[in-house]
């Protein structure tokens, strides 16, 4: 399968799925992807799949988040099965993150999308300006 936009043509893999129909509501590619596309989910996800961290770590390795973002993040991503968390009896509790076997089955994908983007960033960026460079002014 190809796509021709009139521009050039671009091979797509075959078959892309289609999308599923939504189920009372909920769209299922759409579930995980509002959860991959927030702020931090993926930048954390990167970070445990080097290895379980505490807490503290997670700060650090990823400066620009709050501690509260961090801990509401890290909480969604357990809820969704992608990272486990253990707290180890000690004063103060010492709590540590790491991926579960779903967590790492998603790593792949990741992967291919970061050096994806790594790739590609320059191209954005210089369509960006471009376009911005273009557009109308009110």
């Amino acid at each position: 399968m190809t796509i021709n936009d009139g521009r050039a043509r671009m091979p797509v893999p075959d078959p892309l799925p289609s999308l599923p129909p939504t189920k009372q509501g909920t769209c299922p590619v759409r579930d995980v992807l509002d959860r991959l596309g927030d702020k931090w989910s993926t930048l954390l996800l990167v970070t445990l799949s080097h290895g379980a961290q505490r807490f503290n770590a997670l700060a650090r390795s990823v400066p620009d988040i709050s501690r509260r973002m961090l801990a509401e993040t890290l909480r969604q991503l357990e809820r969704d099965g992608l990272i486990w968390r253990e707290v180890a009896p000690s004063t103060p509790p010492a709590v540590s993150y790491g991926l579960t076997p779903l967590g790492l089955s998603l790593m792949p994908v990741l992967a291919t999308l970061i050096h994806w983007a790594d790739r590609h960033q320059p191209a954005i960026a210089e369509a960006r300006v471009r376009f911005d460079a273009g557009a109308r002014k009110p």
